[in-house]
């Protein structure tokens, strides 16, 4: 495992969620209401989630784990080999969901997620990227 390219990762992963932070709706209506505001956000979160993605797929690299079929494989295999918890497991697979719905566009999206993301679900990214940082 190269380290410097998980640093790079992470440093990413650290300006998508100060992105988030700085450009926050302070409700989901407001989000609802502001498409600029939705953008910033939906774009920096499917980021934050494809480096996530990005830093498991190399990690994993390095184990005896076989090569991840999906996303959200990537993560069950990180907690397998004991690297995340089953609850950040479970959280980043539930990231990969929204990733999908927001570069997909399987359905419309729902400013009301994407607000909570915006707010508690930053936890989520901080606690994998201290997860990785462990490893460097």
């Amino acid at each position: 495992m190269d380290s410097v390219i998980l640093a790079e990762k992470l440093e990413s992963l650290r300006r998508c969620v100060r992105r988030l932070e700085e450009k926050r709706a302070a409700s989901a209506d407001a989000l609802a209401e502001d498409p600029d505001r939705q953008d910033i956000l939906s774009l920096n979160i499917s980021r934050a989630v494809q480096l996530c993605v990005h830093m498991a797929a190399h990690v994993l690299s390095d184990t005896d784990q076989p090569a991840p079929q999906s996303m959200g494989e990537a993560f069950d295999l990180l907690a397998a080999e004991g690297v995340i918890t089953p609850e950040v497991r479970d959280r980043m697979r539930a990231a990969v969901g929204f990733r999908n719905v927001a570069v997909h566009q399987y359905q419309d999206i729902n400013w009301a997620i994407v607000h909570g993301i915006s707010h508690a679900g930053l936890e989520d990214f901080r606690q994998f990227a201290k997860a990785m940082s462990g490893l460097i």
